[in-house]
């Protein structure tokens, strides 16, 4: 039934200012459950029917929680992930951007030694449709339940996909947004081995950009994928040196561009879409050439 969540989730949101409040409600509404909110100093209260707590630690004592939801401000928020960690939450998903890179770095190293998955930060979430159980910030009604993984560093373009997926009868098994950030949890590469080892779902859709090497690396492992992946980077007509949307996608060096990475993809035997436009048309040819569709 898809990765990382299923219907077992039971999310804490840590953060619950307007941004929690929100996707609290809005994660209720699909069908999710949201077990506690975390704001320490306001813990005994309850906001949206939602019990508020002091720590992470008390969130999952007493109600089980067992995926954090992270709308932390962007100084404080590694500090939120490593909390989760120390917790013993076995999913992060940090949703906040412009967490400062020292400080990533930091939480990198930590989360080596650590049991928890963390995902993003400056990502829209994860989602998997069958289960009702989403815990990030994409529109959950342009998804349907079905059996293609999708992974994306972008949020916007995620929906664009997706809805061109949904709009072809395609469904999704889950939804995964990496996040754009230089320096992020759950990597592509991560991602696509969480896919190729659920037996719910038959092919991934993946979408890369621009900047640094991390598609070159999920190359490597699409080699070894009993799976079909279609892909797309975003980025193709920036030019070098300058950042275009998230802050990981700034061309420095030969292998940060659009090409490279296209050839990477389809060197590793993935069909690579040259336009945004055309994914969905591409991930239903792949599945009706491979049986199935």
């Amino acid at each position: 039934m898809g990765v990382l969540l299923d219907e077992n989730t039971r999310v804490v949101i840590q953060g619950f200012g307007g941004a929690g409040q929100r996707e609290a409600r809005n994660c209720i509404n699909y069908g999710t459950k949201i077990v506690a909110g975390v704001t320490p100093g306001r813990g005994g209260q309850e906001i949206e029917g939602v019990p508020i707590r002091n720590t992470v630690k008390q969130a999952v004592e007493e109600f089980g929680a067992n995926v954090s939801l992270i709308f932390v401000p962007a100084a404080f928020a590694a500090d939120a992930i490593l909390e989760a960690a120390d917790a013993g939450v076995p999913v992060a998903i940090c949703i906040t951007e412009g967490i400062p890179t020292r400080d990533m770095v930091g939480v990198k190293r930590y989360l080596q030694t650590s049991e928890t998955t963390l995902i993003g930060p400056n990502c829209p979430g994860v989602i998997t449709p069958m289960a009702r159980a989403r815990a990030g910030i994409m529109p959950p009604d342009v998804y349907l339940p079905g059996n293609v993984g999708v992974i994306s560093r972008s949020g916007t373009l995620v929906y664009e996909t997706v809805d061109q997926l949904t709009r072809l009868g395609i469904g999704q098994s889950s939804s995964v947004g990496v996040g754009g950030d230089p320096i992020i949890g759950t990597t592509q590469r991560e991602a696509l081995e969480l896919f190729e080892n659920d037996p719910d779902t038959a092919a991934v859709v993946m979408i890369g950009e621009i900047g640094g090497t991390a598609e070159q690396e999920a190359a490597e492992y699409i080699k070894t994928m009993s799976k079909p992946v279609v892909a797309f980077i975003a980025g193709a007509t920036a030019p070098p040196g300058r950042r275009m949307g998230h802050a990981g996608a700034i061309i420095a060096g030969k292998a940060g561009t659009a090409q490279a990475k296209q050839t990477a993809l389809m060197d590793a035997g993935a069909t690579v879409s040259q336009s945004p436009s055309q994914i969905g048309e591409t991930m239903q040819r792949v599945l009706k050439e491979r049986g199935l569709a």
